[in-house]
Formats: C-alpha cells, sequence, structure tokens
C-alpha cells in the first residue's frame, strides 16, 4: 500500500488513531496503532503515540511497510470434483476450508490443493494467492466453487459475473417460519460501521445486493429455503437473511449465540452453478450434493 499525506482540517481536538481509521476505513484500527507504535506514522515529522490529539493543519504521513507474503505451497488435499477440462474445474467445496490463502490461512485451502491438483494450468489473473479463483464461498459454506485453468477463460466467465448471467443456488435452513412462499430481498450491503468483521445493510458505503428466496418445507421454528443469487456480496445471503429477521441456522455472526443442533457454522449450501461454457458456448449447470451434516439437519427436523 502507497505511503499517505493527510491533514487534519478540524478543530475538535481528535485522537490520531480514532481520526485514521475514518479516513482509511480498509484499515484495522489495532494495525494503525501498531504502526503509530513502530514509528510508521509521524505527526509534523514527529513520533506519536496512539492517544496524540491532533490540531488544526497537522500533517499526518503514513509509512505502509512491505509485507512479505509468503510461498503459496503445492497440497495434496483430496477434492471432491463436479465436473473438469481443459478450462474449467468445479468442485464441492468441504466445510471448514478456507478458498484463498490470507493472513492465518496460509496453507491447507483450496488454492493450495487446487494447485496440486492442475500443476501449471491455472489461470494468473487474480495473482499469485488467488490462481484460478473467479468466485469465492464462506469458509464454513459448501458447495459448487468454479476455478478456472487459463486467463482466457477467467476473463469470460468473469465477465458472466459481472453482468449476472452465472447461475448461483443456495440451499439454506433459517430460524423461524418465512409465511410468503417466494420473496427478494433488495438492501445494499457493505462493511459493518462499527465490526470490520461483519457486513451489514446499514453502512453507509454499501453496495448493489439482491437475493432472491423460495421457501422448500416449513418446521415451525425454522424453515428450509433456496436462495438465488442475482449479486455476489460478501456475505450476502447471510445478511440478508438475517436483516429480514430469519437469520440462518449455526451463523454465530449474524445469528443467535446458540445453536440448537451443535453445529460449526451456518447451515448454508452453494447446491447449483450455472455457467456459459467459455470454449464451446454450451449452458452447463453444475448441482453439488448436499453434505451429511446437512441431510442429518433436515432429517432431525423432519422428525421433530
Amino acid at each position: 500500500m502507497k505511503d499517505l499525506f493527510l491533514k487534519s482540517d478540524t478543530d475538535e481536538k481528535i485522537r490520531i488513531d480514532k481520526f485514521l481509521s475514518e479516513q482509511i476505513p480498509d484499515i484495522s484500527r489495532s494495525y494503525l496503532q501498531k504502526l503509530l507504535k513502530n514509528g510508521n506514522i509521524t505527526v509534523n515529522k514527529k513520533c506519536v503515540k496512539s492517544n496524540y490529539k491532533l490540531s488544526f493543519q497537522d500533517e499526518i504521513e503514513v509509512h505502509f511497510p512491505e509485507i512479505e507474503s509468503p510461498e503459496i505451497l503445492p497440497e495434496n488435499i483430496p477434492l471432491d470434483i463436479l465436473y473438469e477440462d481443459e478450462d474449467i474445474l468445479v468442485i464441492n467445496k468441504p466445510k471448514q476450508m478456507v478458498v484463498h490463502p490470507a493472513p492465518g490461512h496460509y496453507s491447507h485451502t483450496l488454492v493450495n490443493a487446487v494447485l496440486y491438483h492442475c500443476k501449471e494450468h491455472l489461470s494468473g489473473i487474480n495473482g499469485v494467492a488467488r490462481p484460478g479463483i473467479v468466485h469465492r464461498i464462506d469458509m464454513d459454506t459448501t458447495g459448487s466453487l468454479l476455478i478456472c485453468k487459463n486467463d482466457r477463460a477467467h476473463q469470460i466467465l468473469a465477465e458472466q459475473l459481472k453482468e449476472h448471467t452465472i447461475t448461483r443456488k443456495y440451499v439454506a435452513v433459517v430460524h423461524g417460519n418465512i409465511r410468503e412462499d417466494t420473496g427478494t430481498v433488495r438492501a445494499p450491503i457493505g462493511r459493518h460501521p462499527t465490526d470490520r468483521k461483519k457486513m451489514s445493510t446499514h453502512a453507509s458505503n454499501g453496495r448493489e445486493a439482491v437475493t432472491h428466496y423460495r421457501v422448500l418445507e416449513r418446521f415451525g421454528q425454522f424453515t428450509y429455503i433456496e436462495c438465488e443469487l442475482e449479486t455476489g456480496r460478501t456475505h450476502q445471503i447471510r445478511v440478508h437473511m438475517s436483516s429480514i429477521g430469519h437469520p440462518i441456522l449455526g451463523d454465530a455472526v449474524y445469528g443467535p449465540a446458540k445453536c440448537p443442533f451443535h453445529l460449526q457454522g451456518q447451515t448454508l449450501h452453494a447446491r447449483l452453478l450455472g455457467i456459459i461454457h467459455p470454449s464451446t458456448g454450451e449452458y452447463m449447470e453444475f448441482d453439488a450434493p448436499l453434505p451429511e451434516y446437512f441431510t442429518v439437519v433436515l432429517e432431525r427436523l423432519r422428525s421433530r
């Protein structure tokens, strides 16, 4: 990240860490405090502490040290392959698998597994940390995920994703009884204003997000639904269903902290993925079977 030069434009005495967290919302406050502690942030050419209160026209310089990215290595991790040819690979992602390397998760990710399986046959458009990755799903979400083996396929499918022509249907169990058979949630989604790990429909920087849902089965206190994405924002289905009072079962981030079924993460599965093949022009659909934990939950709900 490039160094920043800022100037305080208010008479109000404000802590420098608070000021910078507002000016640079993509950087966590704890990281800013670390930069202050290490002398990477100066005010009027002098190092200051995080509790320093700015004065009008103070000149702030933020230096971001270079981050050494660890080498992403291939790992022999079994993949549940739904389809594969020279252009694409479609896999059924299991629970607890992170899609691409990130701080705290540089090994045992889907990318590590795909690097081993595909060798050098992966698109490089998204860089060394995300080879072949066109879209992603959360660590605790299971189901269909598309990988591109070359840049041409990646560009064509990324355009389909941008134009909302890729079919993405999920199934989920949500809290509460959804009375209407079908519905649509249209609510912009952006970073939560106070909790940087969450997304929200009340963010000032929210981007358009549309989720269509229909009821598959009702179980009184819970409802089994299908959701179709029109857009693809981070945590979209989880945030949208929570926003209308029906959070996903097992989702401790956007729903109740306690889960009656002792689940590890939300009951959300990317069941169906439909694309226009980048070489043949043929429309293809890939259906990922429900994971065992999900079928067990449905059986328990049906027997209640």
